[in-house]
């Protein structure tokens, strides 16, 4: 009896649990699942304010489109694989942030640190732009403090400069998302057990050797995982960064593809079209995380999915 009613009432709790879960489930089919009814558009030579049923069906012909705009398409996906592949190989930063602010004698001083170096997170792009035009435009402190020390004759617009796009967009991402990247590692830290430690101690181990032998292979699964997850979403370089400081003279390489997009559906109103790309690019991204999928079943033994 004791046994059936302990059931029961694990029964219950579960029911709990779960309705506690359906608005979160009822919040993502509503603005994940059901705007993909919104791709049929791509297969119609849409209009604004009429139904499908009136519009011409033209099946491939967006699709197809995709892969013969060979100038804007292309200079497009070379801006989304260089931030992308910038990415990855920065990738390692908040690991290894983590593991030195692990080391930190002084657990005050890192805690200091690490919400400073996560309070970047929280600031919105515009605020950020707003920070580096007051400091690297022309008239901003950067070029002030070194036209004043005489380390430059004339000032220089990094925002406006074509050869610093990739490294300065790619180091602002960095500072932006750094400590914030690096919660997850230090949590994996946490649940490193300590005797392992105490072991290494024992053996003669130093800190460094300790950080290379004991907290790096404790966390280098977690890093697979995350890096995996990257990988799938290889082409989802972001949005909202390269909006905020595009202009005139850096668009041609700013222009990823989520701002490409953006372009042709709400600017030039070619809606059909730039529905299509938006598919294309989940699709490979569909497939990327799949194969990532199985990638990890062979370096892990089991899958991320």
């Amino acid at each position: 009896m004791k046994n059936a009613a302990l059931k029961q009432y694990k029964k219950k709790k579960n029911y709990k649990l779960l309705l506690w879960l359906l608005p979160f489930l009822v919040f993502v089919v509503l603005f994940s699942y059901v705007p993909l009814f919104g791709w049929s558009i791509a297969f119609f030579q849409y209009t604004p304010g009429s139904s499908l049923s009136a519009e011409n069906f033209v099946g491939l012909k967006y699709f197809r489109q995709f892969f013969m705009d060979t100038v804007d398409m292309w200079r497009v996906i070379k801006n989304t694989l260089i931030f992308a592949v910038l990415g990855l190989v920065t990738m390692p930063l908040p690991m290894i942030f983590a593991i030195l602010l692990n080391e930190v004698p002084h657990k005050g001083f890192s805690k200091f640190v690490q919400s400073i170096t996560t309070f970047p997170n929280f600031i919105s792009w515009v605020i950020v732009y707003s920070l580096a035009f007051s400091l690297f435009s022309t008239e901003g402190v950067i070029n002030s403090i070194l036209m004043g020390m005489g380390i430059i004759s004339k000032p220089t617009n990094v925002l406006s400069s074509t050869s610093a796009v990739y490294w300065f967009q790619t180091c602002l991402g960095i500072w932006k998302g750094l400590g914030w990247s690096s919660i997850v590692y230090l949590a994996a830290i946490s649940g490193i057990p300590q005797e392992l430690y105490e072991a290494a101690s024992v053996d003669g181990a130093g800190r460094f050797q300790q950080m290379l032998h004991v907290t790096l292979p404790g966390i280098a699964e977690t890093f697979i995982v995350l890096l995996l997850l990257s990988i799938g979403n290889f082409i989802s370089v972001g949005f909202d960064q390269y909006f905020i400081f595009q202009n005139p003279v850096t668009l041609k390489r700013l222009e990823v593809l989520d701002l490409y997009v953006y372009r042709l559906g709400l600017i030039n109103k070619s809606y059909s079209y730039s529905t299509a790309i938006g598919m294309i690019k989940s699709l490979i991204s569909l497939v990327m995380i799949f194969g990532t999928n199985q990638l990890a079943k062979k370096i892990r033994g089991n899958s991320i999915i």
